[in-house]
């Protein structure tokens, strides 16, 4: 059945890939990995608009997926629409009685609310609208607070390219029955500004929320993040039952964090979460696994270091990466405090030593969510992802963070089994990837190129003028 998804203007290109996965996750039957789900956009609708109509098999599925999702506003059982009340009033007039019977009875309770995009609708002009709605025969009692049934009347206005937001050539009016809405109180709750222990990394609640909905996070899931940080990713898997797991090359960061009341774990605690199965000193680059240890995580989400407000490193150091030293033995008088020596860690390198781990210990049909940065400005990378044998890309949501660079969030499901081959034919995967990438990539530090001057020679004339950013086309596209 077709149903209409109000989405939130915001993270555009995150919105479709987030509902898919989460109707893969409620049991959707047309919504797999190689199956998507079947779209429409309202007429005279730009791309962009956040009126969406979309084909789904079950109202149960529509309103877990509503109340689940962090960009879906609401979902909609579509009693009518036109370009005028007219229209609307004729539409709703012939939707099927069978259908709007069961929800007009004398015993049930009902809202009505009012809402618009592009434009503002005082209270007055509210009321207005909703006693415009005379010829559906409520028969019930209205209840504001807590009732049974909730209508919406739905407004966009012919307002052009004018007011910076999606073009809409002409004026649509949409009215239906809510089946479910978004809960997004959560993320005043788990907000940076007020947690406990925050890194300079720290993940956004809503990214990460939306991070762990791509990754089909539910109880009784393990959860592992091999960059944890200070935890932020996690906190999302564990507020949505998953048991979690993560690891981190500085020591200080996992075990020691700010004091007994500031660590990683105390972020749990403030929330009430359930506890991490166990946080490690671990590199990425050479992980603590036993060899015969496969298949042991459902999900994998990461933000990699890429070298904008962090550089990565990996155990060794410069001098015994380069064999100016030989490999030493910590003694044991000093194993306590020591802190291990580490090195910078490419990108690239970066990039494949988790595809590597992902295809080793992701469970078939696991599913290994990531950031990858790009430089928009440079066609040759624009994109090209990384690839491996034992994944399928399922979904890429751009977040623009500037005119010359922005961040890729990829999500990746595992579709075949790990070995030796296929280990050997990724590191061939690896070494083309390489190649043909910018120097930055090998570099492992995005810092110069992103924060460098698009044109030095303007630059250096000292006109600020040539030196800002474009104006966006509409905000929404830049949030």
């Amino acid at each position: 059945m077709w149903y209409l998804c109000v989405f939130y203007h915001r993270l555009l290109d995150y919105r479709r890939p987030e509902f898919e996965s989460l109707t893969q996750l409620f049991g959707e039957p047309s919504s797999s990995s190689d199956v998507s789900l079947e779209w429409k956009i309202p007429k005279h609708h730009h791309p962009d608009s956040p009126f969406h109509f979309v084909n789904i098999s079950s109202e149960d599925v529509a309103r877990k997926v509503a109340n689940r999702s962090i960009l879906v506003k609401g979902i909609y059982e579509l009693w009518g629409e036109g370009s005028s009340y007219e229209e609307l009033e004729e539409a709703i007039r012939n939707y099927p009685d069978e259908r709007k019977f069961p929800y007009l009875s004398p015993e049930s309770t009902f809202k009505i609310t009012v809402d618009s995009f592009g434009k503002v609708i005082n209270f007055q002009e509210q009321n207005d609208r909703i006693k415009g709605l005379s010829y559906i025969p409520f028969k019930g009692r209205v209840n504001l607070k807590n009732p049974q049934h909730k209508f919406c009347l739905l407004e966009t206005d012919d307002y052009g390219v004018n007011n910076g937001l999606p073009p809409v050539v002409q004026r649509r009016i949409f009215f239906g029955r809510e089946v479910g809405s978004a809960d997004r109180k959560l993320l005043p709750t788990y907000q940076l500004k007020s947690r406990t222990y925050l890194g300079p990394t720290a993940m956004d609640a809503e990214m990460a929320f939306l991070m762990a909905n791509q990754a089909l996070v539910k109880p009784g899931k393990l959860v592992y993040d091999p960059f944890v940080g200070t935890g932020s990713i996690l906190v999302a898997a564990a507020h949505f039952g998953a048991m979690t797991m993560g690891a981190d090359i500085d020591i200080r960061v996992v075990r020691d964090g700010r004091g007994p009341d500031c660590n990683v774990w105390s972020n749990f605690k403030q929330y009430g979460l359930p506890m991490p199965v166990g946080l490690l000193r671990a590199d990425n680059n050479l992980p603590p696994w036993r060899p015969g240890l496969k298949e042991v995580f459902d999900a994998i989400i990461c933000d990699p270091p890429y070298g904008v407000r962090a550089g990565g490193r990996k155990s060794g150091g410069r001098k015994l990466l380069k064999g100016a030293i030989d490999p030493y033995t910590v003694p044991d008088d000093k194993r306590v405090g020591h802190i291990p020596s580490t090195a910078p860690y490419c990108l690239s390198e970066c990039i494949h030593d988790l595809l590597d781990l992902a295809g080793r210990m992701l469970v078939m049909g696991g599913r290994l969510v990531f950031f990858y940065p790009v430089l928009r400005e440079d066609n040759s990378t624009e994109d090209c992802f990384p690839e491996h044998p034992c994944f399928k890309l399922i979904a890429s949501s751009e977040q623009i963070l500037s005119s010359r660079y922005s961040r890729v969030l990829l999500t990746m499901v595992k579709i075949g089994p790990y070995s030796e081959e296929i280990a050997l034919a990724a590191r061939i995967k690896h070494l083309e990837f390489r190649e043909n990438h910018l120097k930055w990539l090998e570099d492992g530090n995005l810092h110069s190129s992103v924060f460098a001057p698009a044109d030095p020679q303007l630059t250096a004339t000292g006109d600020s003028r040539f030196s800002k950013e474009p104006k966006p086309k509409y905000r929404g596209k830049y949030v």
